[in-house]
């Protein structure tokens, strides 16, 4: 008795499809009795450990101010610049005289 290429193949995708269609049923009791046995015993998805973790905020960086006006605004130099740099820079000021510690 011997097979072609083409016949191995037929028989091969037939198991596939008769083992999915096996493992389906295996799983639908799996679920049913898992089901049964939560209900029986009270149980929560806590209890199984199934509650999703909340997610972790990301410790943001202290960023230290690098320039600073006397009015006691400060800035740390990322982003656009805030109005009252605009304002010190139009009035004459340069980012050197607005650093802090200058």
């Amino acid at each position: 008795m011997t097979k072609t290429y083409s016949e191995v193949l037929k028989q091969i995708e037939s198991l596939k499809a008769q083992a999915e269609t096996l493992r389906r049923r295996e799983v639908d009791a799996v679920i049913a009795s898992v089901r049964e046995q939560i209900a029986q015993y009270g149980l929560t998805a806590a209890d199984l450990g199934l509650v999703a973790a909340k997610p972790r905020s990301r410790k943001r960086k202290i960023v230290i101010a690098k320039y600073r006006d006397d009015a006691g605004n400060t800035w740390v130099g990322r982003g656009k610049r805030p109005q009252w740099v605009r304002d010190a820079l139009a009035a004459g000021k340069t980012l050197q005289d607005l650093e802090v510690g200058a």
